[in-house]
């Protein structure tokens, strides 16, 4: 996907069904809704359900010719063969977190091109944030209330590090290694955040670093990993190599996504 048009109309598509299933999600949290669990003992509600389907009817309408690696479609075992740039959908990130009525969960949609997340949207209905970017054109951030047009769009930029840097770490999940990390690197400013929000942290220049040393999937990840490589970051991966998408089962290791921070390679630290 070389054309300007192509690009511009594409990534216009992507955040307006991010906004959209957000919506969705929105009307979920609002009104509460039960809690399932998948085979795996995650959690899983009507909201992610019904947030992807939308998602999914619209990306089969407006980009019928790229495929689409949606999580609840790869937890009912539908996964569709990729050879070429494909789409990954995770309808909502953070799913403890909307069940403890918290606010860091997302709404995430990526584009994957040779490996790399290359365009991405991350909506936060319930901190009324919405994050884009194409790593051809840069990353932007907006207020985006609920069901409302969005407002105050901005540009955003990874911040350059000269002094004490400052990491985002998980607030569901324990992670192994990752305060001898830390520690190592003399980075003693933590920020404990949910969700892709912790890209979008480094992304907009709020934070310098995130490292995760346990592992995620990649329709986790990756649509906050392509707002960040737009807005000039980079991701990763154990031995300090870049961080690359399309694995087997689209399971995630460890990772370490940066901005101005020139981070150790996270490999002696993993469990």
């Amino acid at each position: 996907m070389t054309d300007t048009t192509d690009r511009t109309a594409l990534l216009a598509t992507l955040v307006a069904l991010a906004e959209a299933g957000g919506d969705v999600v929105w009307g979920h949290f609002v009104a509460g809704c039960a809690v399932m669990h998948k085979a795996d003992e995650s959690p899983v509600t009507i909201a992610d359900r019904e947030a992807e389907a939308v998602i999914l009817a619209g990306l089969a309408t407006l980009t019928p010719a790229i495929p689409v690696v949606a999580e609840e479609e790869a937890a009912a075992g539908r996964v569709p063969d990729v050879t070429g740039a494909f789409l990954l959908v995770d309808p909502l990130d953070g799913t403890k977190e909307f069940v403890g009525r918290g606010d860091d969960f997302t709404v995430n949609i990526a584009l994957i091109e040779g490996g790399e997340p290359t365009m991405g949207v991350v909506y936060a209905p319930a901190r009324d944030a919405l994050y884009w970017g194409d790593v051809t054109r840069g990353a932007w951030m907006a207020a985006r209330k609920p069901h409302e047009p969005r407002h105050d769009e901005q540009p955003i930029r990874v911040r350059a590090c000269g002094g004490a840097p400052c990491a985002v770490a998980s607030k569901s999940h324990a992670m192994p290694g990752l305060d001898d990390w830390l520690d190592a690197g003399g980075i003693a400013t933590r920020v404990s955040v949910g969700s892709s929000l912790k890209f979008v942290l480094v992304a907009s220049g709020e934070a310098d670093v995130y490292p995760r040393t346990g592992p995620t999937m990649e329709w986790d990840t990756a649509a906050g990993d392509a707002v960040l490589r737009a807005a000039g970051g980079r991701t990763l991966d154990p031995d300090g190599l870049p961080f690359v998408y399309g694995k087997p089962g689209y399971r995630n290791t460890g990772f370490v996504a940066t901005g101005g921070y020139e981070p150790a390679p996270l490999r002696p630290y993993l469990p």
